[in-house]
């Protein structure tokens, strides 16, 4: 009998998460930053509920991923994720810090990046989220790289989203995904969405029609060994698109004013956000909840086309 792995990391399961992994049932992962950081108490309560119940209606199950006193947790009850969404002051948790937190009983919420880490620990293959991060606007002079885009050339992870978050440079940040070998295919258009808009004007590195597409696609990544992730851009619904010039727009005006404000680092995400949301008077933060919902439906039929394909 092989001794248990004293270093290997200890994960909390919720009791749903931990019998469909028993069972062999599809399982989808979701990242906990848009509870603390995308949106206040009640909505960011209401958000979470309606994401979770969309993936188990779609046959799957949800597997919320945080960081509580110190845990790694894969799956909340309702009592955690209530709780998590009143916390104030959650560390925003990525590679660098995901250890740190866990280490000194600290509570964060998962970015993208640290997200995809606690999935593959946890062995979930898919994860929705609504937007990743990437390389951001004046990049060349501030260095200011998401975390996102080096976690998906090495973990194997299927992120579902609804493109990079347009307050990136997107064209810079498909050019890196390219670089470092990451697969960015957007389900049924050939051009790349961008949030909030279903179009960025720029060409979709690949195209494929359905999540049973995907699924065969991941399963021949793996056949040839192919490492780390895949980036699935889901485009947002029509009737919760704001078009791109208008969203150009209030980017510039909230992007100007996060400079005036001297917002730097981990700060400048949280603060653009919230600044569309006053700026388009909550039109922004609607877009955001249709466009997480939309991704957690595809991201939970993935799952299930991927379980099916096994």
């Amino acid at each position: 009998m092989t001794a248990p792995d004293p270093l290997a990391p200890t994960i909390s399961y919720a009791p749903e998460v931990a019998a469909a992994k028993a069972e062999g049932r599809p399982i989808v992962a979701l990242e906990s930053t848009i509870i603390t950081h995308g949106m206040p108490f009640p909505g960011n309560l209401t958000m979470a509920r309606s994401v979770e119940a969309i993936i188990r209606a779609e046959g799957a199950v949800p597997a919320t991923i945080a960081v509580i006193d110190g845990v790694l947790h894969a799956g909340l009850d309702d009592g955690q994720l209530k709780a998590l969404a009143r916390t104030k002051g959650a560390m925003k948790l990525s590679r660098a810090d995901l250890a740190f937190a866990i280490a000194e009983g600290k509570t964060g919420a998962t970015t993208v990046a640290a997200t995809m880490i606690g999935a593959a620990l946890a062995g979930i293959g898919v994860f929705a989220t609504g937007g990743i991060g990437g390389v951001h606007r004046n990049a060349e002079n501030t260095f200011d790289i998401s975390a996102d885009l080096e976690e998906l050339a090495r973990t194997a992870v299927i992120v579902v989203c609804a493109g990079a978050k347009a307050i990136l440079d997107i064209p810079k940040t498909l050019e890196v995904l390219e670089t470092r070998g990451v697969p960015v295919v957007t389900l049924g258009s050939v051009e790349f969405p961008a949030f909030w808009s279903r179009g960025s004007g720029l060409t979709s590195p690949l195209t494929l029609d359905d999540a049973e597409a995907i699924a065969r696609f991941q399963a021949v990544r793996r056949t040839l060994g192919l490492g780390g992730g895949v980036l699935v851009a889901n485009p947002i619904p029509e009737e919760y698109e704001i078009p791109r010039e208008t969203m150009e727009t209030f980017i510039a005006r909230a992007l100007g004013d996060a400079d005036a404000a001297g917002i730097s680092g981990k700060a400048v995400t949280p603060y653009l956000l919230g600044r569309l949301f006053e700026i388009t008077e909550g039109r922004s933060l609607a877009a955001n909840i249709g466009l997480v919902e939309n991704n957690a439906r595809l991201a939970a039929r993935i799952a299930v086309a991927m379980r099916d394909t096994a």
